[in-house]
This record gives C-alpha cells, structure tokens and sequence, in this order.
C-alpha cells in the first residue's frame, strides 16, 4: 500500500564470466573522491551513445559486494532494469577503496552516512564530465546505510543537481532531529513492518522535511531483494532487545516499488 506519496576516466571492461568478478555487463570506473582518495564504481549503460539519464546508486552497510566477489543481487537487479529501461547506472563502492569490508555490526562506524554523502557528490562531478551522461537527468537511489547516505544528499544545498532522490529503508532519526528539509525532489520507501530502520520517524521527516513517504505493510528490511529469503541476522542499533533484526523479501512490496520507482524517474 502506497502512503503519502512517492581526473580521468579509469576504465577496465570485465572478461565474460571472470571468476569473482561482476557481471560483464558492468565497467569498472575510477574517479576521485572529495576526501583525497580514487573511488571505485561500477558503470552500467544501454546500447547506443547516449546520452542517457544516469541512475547514481548507494550499497548498503554490507557493502557492495557478495561473498562470491560479484555485485549483490539487489543492486545487479535493479541496475538490469534500469539500463533495460534507458539508464545508465554507477553503483558507488564507498567502502573498498577504504579497506571497510561491513559496517552493519559497528555502532562506533569509520564512516558515517554524511561521510558517504561526500561520495555521492563526487560521482556528480564525474558524471556531468562525461559525454554518455545526460546531466540534466541524474537521479540518486540508496538502500539501507546508502540510503541514509541519499537523504543527507537531498539535504544539502548541492542536492539541486539531482532530479530525484529516493532512499530505500533509511535511518532517520537522526536527522529528523535536526530540522532537515529536501531541496530536490525526495521519495522514502519503507517496509512497515521494519525493525532495523523503523518507518514511524521516516515518515514523519517526510511529512515535516517536503519529501514523500513510500510505506509497504508486513515488509521488512530489504524487501525490494529479487530473491532473499526472510531470515534474523544480529545488527547494530536493532530495534529489539535482543539484538537481533528481520531481512527479507517481500514480493509484493518489491513489485509495487519497482513500478513506483520508473514513474517517479520517468517524471520531469
């Protein structure tokens, strides 16, 4: 159910099938940071020259990566649909280029999602230099701590470079404290049911802050994952006693996210 709404290019084409490695779909790009250092992204576009409005996208405290070494599956997913749909898409590795591996356990944490919001920014510099990027047209789409990450970025007076922002299951406490207003357009999408990230202080950000609130009943933490089954992990700043939060799938909120995510990046 849908509440109150919704210097230098370094790159390196990926062997088909390379062990360990993410999809040959993906590019390897380089660019730097705002904190003196290379970032890492991964490059995905449709076929033709361009340009293309660009899908920016922000992993979560679990990083970018699998176990395997490939992408995670939620953001290969999205990033297929999107490039299907006629965007590019730069998936941000905020935390390789950092020796970070997780930061899902850490409550005192190396980098915070303000931290991180340095990165996102630097990705818009990159892209506005690139000719396949359509820079009118550049949207941004966190999950979990990267969608934290997104919500400072629509907070800042630079976020009017942005068309879109939308924040999958942020944390917003924090910044609901802190009289936080977005200067782009700026959508929250949330399971109700969370227990990790609650929607309650989500939504009335949204309500105070000029976004919209996206709200899925019975949907947990990372609901929009194509194929995650629903399971507990142990997590810092769990909303239980004992530690302890819900992950999962939920196909029905994924579907309706997924439609609401194309009509807002197809809006002007």
């Amino acid at each position: 159910m849908i509440g109150s709404l919704v210097r230098a290019l370094v790159v390196t084409m990926l062997p088909f099938a390379a062990a360990a490695a993410p999809p040959s779909a993906f590019e390897k790009v380089s660019f730097p940071s705002r904190d003196s250092r290379e970032l890492v992204g991964w490059l995905a576009r449709p076929t033709g020259a361009g340009p293309f409005p660009v899908v920016i996208g922000l992993h979560g405290c679990a990083g970018l990566y699998a176990r395997s070494g490939e992408i995670n599956a939620r953001e290969s997913d999205w990033s297929q649909r999107l490039t299907g749909a006629g965007y590019a898409v730069l998936l941000v590795d905020s935390f390789g280029p950092r020796g970070i591996k997780a930061l899902c356990n850490e409550r005192e944490r190396s980098l915070t999602p303000a931290g991180r919001a340095r990165d996102a920014f630097a990705a818009i510099d990159w892209l506005e230099k690139q000719g396949f990027a359509a820079k009118q047209r550049i949207a941004l789409i966190g999950w979990s701590n990267g969608g934290s990450t997104a919500l400072r970025v629509a907070g800042a007076p630079e976020a009017k470079r942005l068309r879109h922002v939308i924040a999958f299951y942020p944390g917003c406490r924090v910044i609901l404290k802190r009289g936080w207003q977005a200067q782009t357009d700026t959508a929250i999408f949330q399971g109700l049911a969370d227990d990790w990230t609650p929607a309650a202080p989500c939504e009335e950000l949204a309500r105070s802050g000029g976004a919209r609130f996206v709200g899925f009943p019975g949907a947990y933490h990372d609901f929009d994952h194509p194929s995650l089954k629903l399971r507990e992990r142990k997590a810092a700043y769990s909303q239980r006693p004992d530690g302890m939060v819900t992950i999962g799938s939920d196909p029905k909120a994924r579907a309706e996210a997924i439609d609401a995510v194309m009509a807002i990046l197809k809006r002007p």
